[in-house]
């Protein structure tokens, strides 16, 4: 009897800081989503492709849903909800550490209208005692139907392939939409772009908060034989584009040695990345600048 082919959109939704980004660089087996313990890290829909011989899921780490304080905020929020409707299945993700907070009750209200099945996957069970896991469950069961709650720790591993047969279970038959080979449908520029946005994060850690976005201005081989990559980072305030210097440029140093080694892991190749500094005072408030650097709705 020939087996079936199953396919399907899944889309990881949650509280800022809760893990989906972890998740999904463990489950696609590279890093495609940026990593940071600030909140808010991820901005845009990302997706990330695993293909096994008998299933492909398709990913959808969104943006973390929280009450916006400006029109970035506001785009964030729209992107994750928005995905809602449009999947086969919703992993609804929390942090064991943190439990029940008014945020999960922000994001459990609006899943009351969603059609498709929702799993709770509870994050981080490697950060709390097993004792404190039956509370949790209790809790949250009454708060919403959910089709499953699976306990798991995206960062050591434990019970994530459990979960990805539970997922593959609720899929539908259908075709290999991505080629086995492929792991997200974004360009190499965004996760480049990316990747140099989360290392200027990790090193600033809390002087500079998330008002920084990344432009990618030329990709192209060059007479060493390395890709030439150049890339402006943009910040709000002149104090923020020093810190992101740092002394006689240590800091700018530091962001492009670490980001120019993920990006070579990524692309397989030698890279020579140049990186500048530019202001652009509430960027994050300006449409204009918003669809310059990528954060628009329109295909939502």
């Amino acid at each position: 009897m020939e087996q079936t082919y199953k396919s399907g959109f899944i889309t990881i939704i949650g509280r800022p800081n809760v893990g989906k980004s972890t998740f999904m660089n463990r489950v696609i087996g590279q890093k495609i989503a940026i990593m940071s313990d600030k909140p808010q890290t991820t901005r845009n829909k990302i997706q990330g492709v695993l293909t096994e011989k008998d299933a492909q899921m398709i990913f959808i780490d969104t943006p973390g849903i929280h009450k916006p304080k400006h029109k970035l905020g506001d785009f964030m929020v729209k992107v994750a909800e928005n995905t809602l409707n449009e999947v086969d299945a919703v992993m609804f993700m929390i942090n064991a550490a943190e439990g029940y907070g008014r945020g999960d009750q922000f994001i459990i209200d609006r899943l009351q209208n969603v059609k498709n099945p929702v799993f709770l996957i509870i994050n981080k069970i490697d950060q709390v005692h097993p004792d404190q896991l039956l509370p949790l469950i209790e809790q949250y069961k009454d708060k919403y139907n959910f089709k499953e709650i699976v306990p798991i720790s995206a960062l050591e591993g434990n019970n994530v392939n459990h979960l990805l047969e539970v997922l593959k279970e609720e899929l539908p038959e259908g075709p290999q939409y991505y080629p086995e080979d492929q792991i997200t449908d974004h360009p190499e520029r965004f996760i480049i772009s990316e990747l140099i946005r989360e290392k200027a994060l990790q090193l600033t850690r809390e002087e500079v908060p998330h008002s920084i976005a990344v432009v990618i201005e030329n990709i192209n081989p060059d007479e060493r034989e390395k890709l030439l990559i150049q890339a402006t980072i943009i910040t709000e305030r002149k104090s923020q584009k020093g810190i992101i210097i740092g002394k006689q440029g240590s800091m700018l140093k530091e962001i492009g040695v670490k980001a120019r080694q993920d990006i070579e892991n990524l692309l397989g190749t030698k890279v020579y990345l140049e990186l500048w500094v530019k202001v652009q005072k509430d960027w994050r408030n300006k449409q204009h600048q918003l669809n310059e650097y990528g954060f628009t709705t329109d295909e939502y």
